[in-house]
């Protein structure tokens, strides 16, 4: 019934004709009255549709989170101790094998660690990385190599060779001269000086605003210089197999607008011949060597990279839980998760040891106080999402749906719930709801008793670029946490993403929201509810159901 409809209805106030002729004053009375009532109730009878928090568990957990914190120890155990964990090195599995055994400590029940898939770029360790400027003076640089790049033939001694290439005839003029040379590719941009904070949180009006829907406007309109951007990378393609050809013993490139090293890898499948030794340089040293080439000075560097190439390694998931207490609800899971690997220049603190922190702190939170939950709560963290989410969607495949036919296995149906955490070390403020209206009155209720740690905010927005999006995907509600940025553009893929870019106290913070969420939607009668299938034609075959966007 439309609510005008059910409030003139009450009051008598319809064009019912019978209506109109009572002139019984108690009965409009009675009715008015009545009316009265059921408006105070209405907003309750919708209130009671969504179960009600113990808040009494929550005070335990925010109590245990502060107090007996075991942060400190996870962020000392998971950068400075295991160190960098790229995918398929021996630093990802030294994570592994560390988190496995910490969550036995921990006393979680199932630890394992779990093959989500193969790994076809194979096992890359970097062993040995100088680099330094020696004419027309002598000044070392901080540098990261190239991930999946080769080694230099010992110390190489060398005239740095700028290749400055505008078109593909231009290519012909550098035949014959790169053997054995230091190879610099241009700057593509450079340093700006920016007058904002290093690190920030977000206003209020900012988050009164990400609470709004956006307004989609269909696709966006493909760019003008986008034929441009391909010609680009066309050309740049050239000038990789002229260097190749021409034997050069390394490649230098700038890392932009970043005055720092930044990590990344090159195309590499595990057997493929080992490419050049190449170079991640700070802005600053790239562009001071480039600036002098330009204006006639000789530049020689010494490098020296020393990189191990081994067979193709597997991706591991490391998982752990408490298992379910209820009959009838145990077999039901609710799964919290966050990627393990990293990159290679730093030791991967923001990106993404804090995650991992965050949700193994919150099963213990939850595992300290004795309870037992209704249902399943497992942390998985997740191997390759740096190479593309190999970990969560191996474990997809493995235990929800077909990778391929979209074809649901049996643990799709026990699927209560994921969160995740893969935005750095910022505090939680809200959560994204991936479109999922549902379960907004859920998480009203859930954030309500953080209100005054300033976590409160939901929008219906989506987030991407972590492993939410695998359960999204298919449907399942999965969602990520909206947490302050703090230096996360600072540290992101750098090698200063270190301890040191680690806030514990909002790290803490995230713990305790974590675990509350995992107990309620371990504990509750109901499920957060999943995205209702639609059939798009546009974009599946007939008969194929795809989640609404």
């Amino acid at each position: 019934m439309p609510y005008s409809v059910f409030l003139l209805s009450t009051f008598g106030l319809t064009n019912n004709p019978k209506d109109k002729q009572m002139k019984d004053k108690k009965m409009i009375i009675k009715r008015l009255f009545t009316g009265a009532m059921l408006l105070m109730i209405f907003p309750a009878m919708l209130l009671a549709q969504t179960e009600k928090v113990d808040l009494s568990m929550v005070y335990k957990i925010k109590q245990e989170g502060t107090r007996n914190s075991a942060i400190e120890d996870l962020a000392f155990g998971l950068t400075d101790l295991t160190g960098s964990r790229l995918t398929g090195s021996t630093g990802g599995t030294r994570g592994n094998e560390w988190a496995k055994k910490k969550m036995e400590e921990l006393g979680f029940q199932n630890v394992r660690i779990e093959e989500a898939g193969d790994f076809s770029r194979g096992g890359w360790d970097n062993l040995k990385t100088y680099a330094a400027m020696t004419a027309p003076y002598y000044s070392n640089f901080a540098c990261n190599p190239v991930a999946w790049t080769g080694s230099t033939p010992g110390l190489v001694r060398s005239e740095v060779v700028l290749v400055d290439v505008k078109n593909e005839t231009e290519l012909e003029k550098y035949k014959g001269k790169l053997s054995g040379k230091i190879v610099m590719m241009p700057s593509t941009s450079g340093y700006v000086v920016s007058y904002e904070p290093l690190a920030s949180r977000y206003t209020e009006e900012e988050l009164e605003q990400l609470a709004m829907a956006e307004t989609r406007q269909g696709r966006r309109p493909m760019q003008g210089d986008f034929a441009q951007y391909m010609a680009q990378r066309a050309l740049r393609t050239k000038i990789t197999e002229l260097i190749k050809a021409e034997g050069a013993a390394v490649i230098l490139n700038s890392s932009g607008i970043f005055n720092v090293p930044r990590s990344g890898s090159v195309s590499y499948k595990s057997g493929d011949p080992e490419p050049i030794a190449e170079l991640s340089l700070p802005v600053e040293a790239h562009g001071r060597m480039e600036r002098l080439i330009r204006n006639g000075v000789r530049v020689e560097m010494e490098v020296e990279i020393q990189n191990k190439f081994f067979p193709s390694p597997k991706v591991y998931n490391v998982i752990g839980e408490i298992p379910g207490s209820d009959k009838l609800l145990k077999d039901e899971v609710v799964l919290l998760g966050a990627h393990i690997d990293s990159w290679h220049g730093g030791t991967g603190a923001a990106d993404n040891a804090s995650g991992c922190i965050v949700m193994m702190e919150a099963l213990r939170i939850i595992k300290s106080l004795g309870v037992a939950p209704r249902r399943t709560i497992r942390v998985a963290l997740w191997g390759g999402e740096e190479q593309g989410l190999y970990g969560s969607r191996g474990y997809a495949n493995k235990y929800l749906a077909d990778a391929q036919t979209r074809a649901h296995k049996p643990d799709y149906n026990k699927f209560a719930v994921y969160f995740n955490m893969d935005n750095g070390s910022g505090k939680y403020r809200g959560i994204y709801l991936q479109g999922n209206d549902m379960a907004r009155p859920i998480f009203e209720e859930w954030f309500r008793p953080f209100e005054d740690m300033g976590a409160s905010t939901i929008t219906i927005r989506n987030t991407g670029g972590t492993d939410h999006q695998t359960f999204d995907a298919l449907g399942l509600p999965a969602f990520q946490f909206i947490q302050d940025e703090i230096e996360y553009g600072r540290g992101y893929h750098t090698v200063m993403d270190t301890w040191e870019r680690l806030s514990l106290d909002d790290l803490r913070h995230n713990a305790i929201i974590t675990a509350s969420f995992a107990w309620n939607a371990a504990t509750m009668n109901t499920r957060v509810p999943f995205k209702p299938e639609v059939e798009i034609r546009s974009a599946a075959p007939a008969g194929i159901m795809i989640p609404a966007p």
